[in-house]
């Protein structure tokens, strides 16, 4: 899900450390201006304090008026700039007769041309308030935009999250219970070593499927690591009609992709490759890097797939002439944890040739555990979280065939 990146600005991460970097800023500016301004008209060096003592009162008014408007900001929009244009007046008039007090105190204005003096001033002083309020308004709706821009990229990741866990946690239990039935018959028949074994590579893959987080991501390495436990489990019960390669590229092993992936395709090829076959079908699962994306392909030599059994939303395939009476909810899992993952950045194909065999190839940007360690590290406020990884194991190397027995319905 595309977020917009906005971000605070280093500048405003303080909010009063900025107000009085800019108050200073601005009406020192301003006092250097006039000041300038004064030298350039030869005025005489007394008009330098009454500048200051202009500039000071500016600076006084100015937080008086922070003061107000930061309560009227939180007030609907007609109130908040029905108040502002009455309190800026107001402000304007006092700013102005003290300017001209002060002129006329210090010799540079008569009683008679007061008024005028005084309504020259105000309109000065105006422009002056009003950039000033208008500066403020700017600054602070701009930080309620951030804020809530913030907020809402928070609110996104967790819903992300959350659909990131739900999409995982929808595996198909349908092989736990096969394998329950297989060490079931297996016990029955006092073949306790193959239930032993079979038990064993059972709680080692629902091991490796608890140490993951459930939006996280491992490596191609990993994950075939996975699924070599899961082909162990499976294949104790097909016995030699499951026939599994790995063709695996080093550079390829390194890359990363979202935690058990590839393992609801490979059950998926196994319930409509394998098991409706009397001769069984072959599992190929092949990983290699392509320019700056990763390709992964799941296939297998079974019957294929039908077109009018595609879930809507899925990439199209070509007919085949064997029914492949799917539902289509691995597919989906898999598509939506894409979507979620990587948006528009990924390709999700799936294939059924005329003369049999299934396929999907996911191609994904090329990511390395490395590199995604040190984008964390450099994002604002990131926390970098060790990743848990499996005890090592061959990667690229078939299942060695483990001992035959019954197979469960």
């Amino acid at each position: 899900m595309a977020v917009l990146p906005i971000r605070p600005t280093p500048f405003f991460e303080n909010k009063n450390q900025a107000f009085w970097n800019l108050q200073l800023a601005g009406w020192g500016g301003t006092t250097l201006l006039r000041a300038m301004s004064a030298l350039a008209n030869d005025l005489p060096p007394d008009r330098l304090v009454i500048n200051l003592i202009s500039t000071i009162t500016g600076f006084s008014i100015s937080l008086l008026l922070a003061v107000t408007y930061n309560r009227l900001i939180r007030q609907k929009p007609l109130v908040t700039w029905g108040a502002t244009t009455v309190v800026l007046a107001i402000a304007t008039g006092i700013y102005a007769f003290i300017d001209s007090w002060v002129l006329e105190v210090a010799g540079g204005a008569t009683s008679q041309n007061f008024a005028k003096l005084f309504i020259g001033i105000y309109f000065f002083n105006l422009t002056l308030l009003g950039a000033w309020s208008a500066l403020y308004y700017a600054i602070n709706f701009f930080l309620q935009v951030e804020e809530q821009a913030d907020r809402l990229e928070r609110l996104e990741a967790q819903a992300t999250s959350a659909q990131l866990a739900m999409l995982r946690y929808q595996l198909n239990p349908h092989f736990l219970f096969n394998t329950l039935n297989s060490i079931s018959t297996l016990v029955l028949l006092k073949q306790s070593e193959t239930a032993n074994a079979m038990l064993t590579r059972l709680s080692s893959f629902l091991r490796h499927t608890l140490v993951t987080q459930p939006g996280g991501k491992v490596t191609v390495e990993q994950e075939v690591e996975t699924l070599q436990l899961y082909l162990g489990i499976e294949q104790m019960r097909f016995e030699e009609r499951l026939r599994s390669t790995f063709r695996i590229e080093p550079e390829a092993a390194k890359a990363q992709l979202p935690a058990m992936l590839l393992q609801p395709l490979v059950e998926n090829a196994i319930k409509y490759g394998v098991s409706p076959q009397e001769e069984g079908a072959e599992i190929s699962i092949a990983a290699q890097v392509v320019g700056p994306r990763l390709r992964v392909t799941v296939s297998d030599t079974g019957p294929g797939m039908t077109m009018n059994n595609t879930e809507d939303g899925l990439p199209a395939v070509r007919p085949s002439r064997a029914r492949r009476d799917s539902t289509g909810v691995g597919l989906t899992n898999i598509r939506d944890r894409l979507a979620q993952a990587y948006g528009e950045e990924h390709r999700f194909e799936i294939r059924s040739p005329e003369s049999g065999g299934f396929s999907v190839l996911i191609e994904l940007p090329f990511e390395t555990e490395e590199a995604e360690a040190l984008s964390r590290e450099q994002a604002p406020g990131a926390q970098v979280e060790p990743v848990k990884k499996p005890a090592a194991r061959p990667a690229v190397t078939p299942s060695p065939t483990p001992p035959k027995a019954h197979q469960a319905s």
